[in-house]
């Protein structure tokens, strides 16, 4: 009897641990899109001081003065500040029932992340928007994305259970899949560092039409602006050659395996809406709304390829391997 109560409660304990790491990372992707709210209104320096606004603690600012500006920057500095709360939660929720070793220090990276993403925000404020720190607090807001996202799938029921005698733990994945996943992930983050580079540098629109540039298939002149919006047209192609790749294969080689059929199959279709959004944000002159949901929908075609990414390296995280270390453990560990 009590075995059974204290194996129901770990398994009530892992799942909801697992809920809660979901929730940081959906937390995260709102951040992500507040954040783009602020540099698509122009809104980075509505707030000049930080961390207090105008004066105010943070959270003592009153309702009524959010207006404008104010709305957008104020409200990214409210829901920072809950994501770094929640990750703070979620770090010693770990520490206290999670029993490998590498997933605690994965929280405990992304508690670093999260800090240092705040720091580095405050810095942009401070010295007035700076491009190349305005650029890395865009690029380490993706890295901290994925870091969620990656506690999030391997606390998830179904990436444990796979160990377990599952078809799709005993499926044998080839190195080409493993490659190319590999890639197509590193080459989306690239392309969302030069996303950024060209949001910060006001480049947005150095090319005014779409899908060709100034009428040619080539711009027919060139500056920085431009080199750096048609660079992150060169890259889109690269992505979408790279996705429809990496989906193809799976479904050729797969078809059966739902733990891989599923992301790609989803990469592909968020493939689909990240180029519209792009082509849109061109045709209706960087609507606020559409660029920040661009931008949004970026983070997601990241996620989901790093998902597919580590379900294609799920063996060389064996849980098996670990099992020995966790009979040391204390008590405390025993509810992961």
């Amino acid at each position: 009897m009590d075995v059974t109560h204290n194996h129901n409660l770990r398994t009530t304990v892992s799942m909801l641990l697992h809920l809660f790491s979901v929730l940081v990372a959906l937390s995260t992707l709102v951040l992500i899109f507040a954040g783009g709210l602020v540099t698509s209104t122009g809104s980075g320096l509505a707030v000049p001081d930080w961390p207090n606004t105008y004066g105010w603690f943070m959270f003592a600012f009153p309702l009524e003065k959010m207006v404008g500006g104010i709305f957008y920057e104020h409200g990214h500095r409210l829901i920072a500040s809950t994501v770094g709360i929640l990750t703070v939660i979620l770090v010693i929720w770990l520490w206290r029932s999670e029993t490998r070793p590498w997933v605690r220090r994965l929280s405990y990276i992304a508690l670093a992340t999260v800090v240092t993403q705040g720091i580095l925000g405050g810095i942009t404020v401070l010295w007035l928007l700076p491009d190349l720190i305005s650029i890395s607090h865009a690029g380490l807001a993706q890295i901290f994305f994925c870091l969620t996202i990656t506690i999030a799938l391997v606390t998830s029921r179904g990436w444990k259970d796979a160990y377990r005698g599952s078809v799709e733990a005993k499926t044998s994945i080839d190195n080409t899949l493993r490659q190319l996943a590999c890639l197509t992930t590193s080459i989306i983050y690239l392309q969302i560092l030069i996303g950024a580079t060209m949001r910060h540098t006001e480049a947005g629109l150095a090319i005014p039409d779409f899908p060709l540039s100034f009428g040619h298939l080539l711009p027919p002149h060139w500056d920085a602006g431009i080199a750096v919006h048609f660079a992150h047209r060169v890259g889109a192609l690269i992505v979408t050659l790279l996705i429809i790749s990496t989906t193809g294969h799976v479904l050729y080689h797969y078809k059966n395996n739902t733990e891989l059929k599923r992301p790609a199959v989803l990469l592909l279709l968020l493939l689909g809406v990240q180029v519209t959004l792009g082509a849109y944000v061109i045709w209706t002159s960087k609507q606020f709304i559409i660029n920040s949901a661009h931008v949004v929908s970026g983070s997601m075609v990241l996620g989901t390829s790093l998902v597919l990414t580590l379900r294609a390296h799920r063996d060389r995280f064996s849980i098996e391997k670990r099992s020995k270390t966790y009979k040391k453990q204390s008590p405390a560990g025993a509810l992961a």
